[in-house]
């Protein structure tokens, strides 16, 4: 018995192996890996180059030394966002734009204004938000505050949100769903903890670039795991044989996660290795609202979390957009057909016109491309009502889709079992 559990598990093993190399055998398979390989290295490069420092001469750099000396300027002011930390911040840019070179008609001068800001823009920028409209961006907001408006950081950001909810979008939201809001915006522990995150903020932004490329990228290689038998016309041989509709089938399944699971965490460690490594992990516990892409997030959550969730949500939906292209191509037999199910689940949904409509854009915000792209889903205001209990789209996203491979991995099996001919 224990010699035939030993043989069982090898030829699974092989039968594994098979599929596998059958995908990667092909020259289009090592052309595909190798345009991803070329996404990666230049998503990596933008991610470090748009990181521009503004030095003493007023000449804009980029690179190693200009990466330290942001993060080194940012850092002098980083610390806990109490008022007196806001009312300094205020009175840094007061003395600046007082200055001859900020007021000076010659560009050259007004960089170098602008570099004696550099440290305080992250701050500043949230400022944007706390004291002006909830919909509403004026860059030059900060430049007409006093130190002692600086009392009023905290509490705008939830008057703005109450106003919002009262006037602009009063018929979008329930009034529990607005409670919810204003709980949650209240239940923020301040002051924020604020530090340079320009790694994790360039991380979580391009993010969604490097997934949907992959996406489409991993459609492409496991399109054809299923119609290969048929293309090479040797599907009633393969199927016929002793083990060719269930281990056969399983290991067909097993290729397809396999391919997937190494491929996506492979490009995604290197591509967060690369990044974090050059540009520093700081500020992974600090809060995404002190961040202008997390201002108005009412998931109070930090960087590290972020990450986290935006790692394992693109898995999720990776894994189930993958499963659902070799479904397509085991009912429809064409790897040509299947191709397309990437591009129709990526592509399509942002054609669709949500901005007028709120129901349409929650009926949009649970779409599986969602998964690639949680660090936008996580700053829009999708809620749902499941019973009595109000639930944002990110926790919602995560329950549907992995019901949703759960699913599918047993009827991709029952599919080709029931397929005649086979």
């Amino acid at each position: 018995m224990y010699s035939y559990t030993i043989l069982e598990r090898k030829l699974v093993e092989k039968m594994l192996y098979f599929e596998i190399k059958k995908v990667f055998v092909k020259l289009s398979s090592k052309l595909a890996c190798i345009f991803l390989m070329f996404i990666l290295g230049v998503t990596c490069y933008i991610s470090i180059t748009d990181i521009k420092f503004v030095n003493e001469n007023g000449e804009t750099t980029i690179g190693i030394h200009a990466i330290q000396e942001l993060k080194r300027q940012k850092n002098n002011w980083s610390g806990y966002l109490t008022e007196e930390k806001i009312a300094e911040v205020i009175s840094e840019n007061n003395r600046i734009i007082n200055t001859q070179e900020y007021r000076s008609e010659d560009v050259k001068q007004n960089n170098i204004a602008y570099g004696w800001r550099q440290g305080i823009s992250d701050i500043r920028s949230l400022m944007v938000y706390s004291y002006g409209k909830f919909r509403e961006y004026d860059y030059y907001i900060p430049d007409n505050l006093k130190a002692e408006d600086a009392e009023k950081f905290y509490s705008n950001r939830i008057l703005n949100l109450q106003e919002w909810l009262n006037t602009d979008a009063n018929n979008q939201f329930s009034e529990e769903e607005k409670e919810y809001l204003i709980a949650q915006y209240e239940s923020l522990e301040v002051p924020l903890y604020y530090e340079a995150a320009d790694g994790w903020k360039q991380l979580l932004e391009n993010s969604p670039t490097i997934l949907m490329i992959m996406v489409f990228v991993l459609g492409f290689l496991v399109s054809n795991i299923f119609p290969s038998e048929k293309q090479l016309k040797a599907e009633s041989i393969f199927f016929s044989a002793m083990h060719g509709r269930d281990r056969a089938i399983l290991a067909k399944i097993k290729a397809g996660i396999w391919i997937t699971t190494i491929i996506y965490w492979g490009v995604m460690i290197v591509f967060s290795a690369v990044v974090l490594g050059v540009l520093g992990a700081d500020g992974a516990y600090c809060k995404i609202q002190t961040s202008m892409a997390g201002w108005k997030s009412f998931y109070n959550i930090s960087y590290l979390q972020e990450y986290l969730i935006v790692m394992f949500g693109g898995y999720i939906g990776t894994v189930f957009i993958i499963l659902l292209t070799m479904l397509v191509s085991v009912k429809t037999k064409s790897a040509v057909l299947a191709v397309i199910v990437p591009f129709i689940v990526v592509f399509i949904p942002s054609f669709l016109n949500s901005s007028s409509n709120y129901i349409v854009a929650k009926l949009l915000g649970l779409l599986p491309d969602q998964l690639l792209q949680l660090n936008v889903a996580i700053s829009y205001f999708n809620l749902y009502d499941i019973g009595i209990q109000i639930i944002g789209a990110v926790e919602l996203l995560f329950i549907i889709y992995l019901i949703g491979i759960i699913l599918l991995c047993p009827m991709l099996y029952s599919t080709n079992k029931r397929i005649p001919g086979k």
